[in-house]
């Protein structure tokens, strides 16, 4: 099983805990992993990846083992880590927008 942690809105989206298991069949790729999740989690579909193009939406990004993999080719394995269970993949929604705190108290 691979261990997949979601952020909040996520979470909220789908019922689920902060941590998720989904079976995915070798290789385990960003691809197989987000397709086994969204056919766990229906209610996901969109949400990660646009509906129509499977894309990584802009504002998410997926680190695992220290490194972020959000700009990997999504049929890259994934880290033997992560395909073992033995470390989760992290799904963040990035925040955007607004200015840093630090600058308008300047």
């Amino acid at each position: 099983m691979i261990r997949v942690v979601l952020p909040h809105h996520l979470r909220t989206l789908t019922g689920a805990g902060k941590e998720v298991a989904v079976a995915v069949d070798a290789p385990v790729t960003q691809r197989a992993l987000l397709d086994a999740l969204e056919a766990r989690y229906p209610v996901l579909r969109g949400a990660i990846r646009d509906r129509a193009t499977q894309r990584r939406r802009a504002l998410i990004r997926f680190f695992a083992c220290g490194r972020d993999l959000s700009h990997e080719d999504p049929d890259t394995p994934l880290p033997e880590a992560v395909a073992r269970g033995e470390e989760p993949l992290l799904i963040v929604g990035a925040m955007a927008g607004g200015q840093p705190f630090l600058e308008r108290e300047q």
